[in-house]
């Protein structure tokens, strides 16, 4: 159990973005959690280092943690300014004829741009593996069949786990998710469909 000290970075580099709304140390002892049941379940014979395997478990917890505390953290003002920022950013679009740029937006709505970063990460972190379940069809977040489904995801080929952990758990696009992975957006897109009906069969 020591061991698991050494990746006490690898908590502290995930749960560092969150530090301004959550305190920190309950956020370390999430992510400790996830770290401890990473190690339970590691199996080296999949050819994953630790550290890439921990690290969504990690993630997880902690959005986990965030998800179920969201209700009280994210203020309604935040949640209002959401709506100010997207109706505020497909007018300035509409206008330019381009997409707006968060300082144009900013501006429009005479708030410092960082209130921008906030509002937009405060609403968007709440949603992680809930994606995924309802491209699965799981609607209860309080079902077993949850982590049934954390379980089926860590049960992929690195490729395939790797893919939809970015696209849901790092809620990357797909043609960023292409650029991490070096493979075609196309690619991505089919892999995707291809991995998400072979987890819907599984469950």
């Amino acid at each position: 159990m020591d061991k698991l000290l050494d990746y006490e970075g690898l908590i502290y580099s995930i749960i560092n973005k969150y530090n301004r709304r959550y305190d920190r140390d309950d956020l370390f002892q999430v992510g400790m959690l996830g770290l401890i049941d990473a190690y339970k379940h590691f199996d080296e014979r999949q050819g994953t280092k630790f550290s890439t395997y921990a690290y969504y478990y990690i993630l997880g917890e902690v959005n986990k943690y965030i998800r179920e505390s969201s209700s009280l953290k994210v203020s309604k003002n935040l949640i209002d300014l959401k709506k100010s920022i997207i109706k505020t950013g497909e007018l300035i679009s509409q206008r330019l004829g381009r997409e707006a740029t968060k300082s144009e937006i900013a501006i429009y709505l005479e708030v410092e741009e960082e209130m921008i970063d906030m509002a937009l990460q405060a609403t968007n972190e709440v949603e992680t593996i809930e994606n995924v379940c309802n491209e699965v069809k799981i609607y209860d977040n309080t079902a077993p069949e949850l982590l049934d489904l954390r379980n089926e995801i860590m049960k992929l080929p690195s490729e395939e786990r790797n893919l939809i952990l970015a696209r849901y758990y790092e809620e990357l696009t797909q043609s960023e998710t292409s650029s991490l992975l070096g493979i075609s957006q196309v690619q991505v897109s089919r892999c995707e469909a291809k991995i998400l009906k072979k987890l819907r069969e599984r469950l």
